[in-house]
């Protein structure tokens, strides 16, 4: 039985987030920012054919925007987060495993469900599904390894005659590499763009060149890693799906601030809201933290400004999820690394030390009560927070008018995840 391995990807993601609640921008050219508004994270397709790169800077292509009439909308992270669940949520249902790879990826196991018609139409039958119950379009590469399908799933965005459907099962092997021989080598997933140059150096120039090359000489001149993907190419299995995502080993909360900040106390805020964003991924693992590090740094860019940045690492006396007790420790913690007189863009905290909350040690000398009174506080604050909306139910250090918070001066509203916001889709 041959191996079936699908690859569901989201066209466009956050731009067919922006369009689903605002179809006026259907066939027009739109791009959605990093934080701070700073660069294109994604593209409609009318923006690509502009021939507008990923990751331009916004300032740069301000004049090319008006000129196309180029509609820019800020990031809008809660409302992508949550389209993304919907779409593997309805994902789960086509597959006994599926591997959530991205928040607009993911892989699903096929294998031995050809009773069910050919797999390409399966995978319409996904297409439509996605399409017609979040109203996210997406696309559909199958194929016998997880490099093969992301290659399918390439070919079936870029060649409509695919009906945004490609199952390179379904296809000779000369047909597949007829579509190799066209496809450049840094379109295979895990080639990076220094690997790129240094494969062209080979005379690697496409996927039909690096499939045939020898796996030996690939491990040679680069790694283990590599050898592997040109395995994958010719049909062998090196990746499994992970049924389970592994729990995050650290977790990192960081942001470039909207404007510079020079005084302690909105730098305490700032530190206070991203440990409480990075204390509700910890208990959404359903793990603890022994340690967080605090760090701080001025705009490197800015030469001729007065340079520093200094990080601390503290430990916390024992394993905990509560945010007040992270926010203790890296209040502490910024008092003793920060210096005035310096324009502060940056600042960030990382969990460490994590382990799952069933590993916690128990000593004689734990306070039960206190624990429970915690863990009781900390779930009714992410329940009414995940009911409500992000940041309803905060604490008072992360304060209320946040001058220093990202710049996004023309987010949309954040139509499915918070009630404030519900009067604007109805109104729209």
């Amino acid at each position: 039985m041959q191996r079936a391995i699908a690859l569901v990807d989201c066209n466009n993601f956050y731009v067919s987030c922006e369009r689903l609640f605002q179809p006026k921008l259907e066939g027009k050219p739109v791009v959605v920012l990093s934080n701070n508004d700073g660069c294109v994270v994604s593209r409609s397709q009318e923006v690509k054919d502009l021939g507008i790169k990923m990751a331009l800077p916004w300032y740069q292509m301000k004049d090319i925007a008006k000129r196309h009439g180029i509609i820019a909308y800020s990031s809008n992270y809660a409302l992508y987060a949550d389209l993304s669940n919907r779409v593997m949520s309805l994902l789960s249902q086509f597959s006994p495993q599926q591997e959530v790879y991205s928040i607009d990826e993911c892989f699903l196991e096929l294998t031995g469900m050809e009773s069910l018609g050919k797999l390409s139409d399966h995978g319409q039958r996904i297409r439509q599904t996605i399409k017609q119950g979040v109203g996210i379009p997406v696309c559909v590469g199958i194929a016998s390894s997880k490099t093969l399908a992301k290659l399918a799933n390439h070919v079936a965005k870029k060649q409509t005659r695919y009906n945004s459907v490609c199952n390179f099962n379904e296809m000779t092997e000369d047909e597949r590499d007829a579509l190799f021989a066209h496809i450049e080598v840094g379109e295979v997933w895990g080639v990076g763009r220094r690997s790129t140059g240094r494969l062209q150096e080979m005379g690697i120039h496409t996927v039909l060149d690096m499939k045939r090359v020898a796996p030996k000489r690939i491990r040679d001149e680069f790694s283990v890693v590599l050898e592997r993907t040109v395995a994958e190419l010719n049909g062998e299995v090196c990746l499994e799906l992970e049924d389970v995502i592994p729990d995050k080993q650290q977790i990192i909360c960081s942001r470039s601030f909207g404007s510079l900040v020079s005084n302690l106390p909105e730098m305490e805020q700032a530190v206070v809201t991203y440990v409480t964003r990075a204390a509700e991924k910890l208990r959404s693992q359903n793990s603890l933290a022994s340690g967080i590090q605090v760090y701080i740094r001025t705009n490197p860019h800015k030469e001729k400004d007065p340079q520093y940045q200094q990080s601390i690492l503290l430990p916390l006396v024992e394993p905990s999820d509560d945010t007040r007790h992270f926010c203790h420790a890296a209040l502490r913690g910024l008092r003793q690394i920060y210096r005035s007189g310096y324009a502060y863009q940056k600042a960030g905290v990382m969990l460490t030390d994590i382990i799952p909350a069933a590993a916690r040690p128990r000593t004689l000398f734990d306070d039960v009560a206190a624990e429970q009174k915690s863990h009781a506080l900390m779930s009714a604050m992410d329940k009414i927070n995940r009911r409500m909306g992000s940041g309803t139910l905060k604490l008072l250090g992360e304060g209320v008018n946040q001058g220093w918070a990202m710049r996004r001066e023309n987010r949309s509203p954040r139509y499915t995840t918070e009630f404030g916001d519900l009067a604007c889709c109805r109104a729209g």
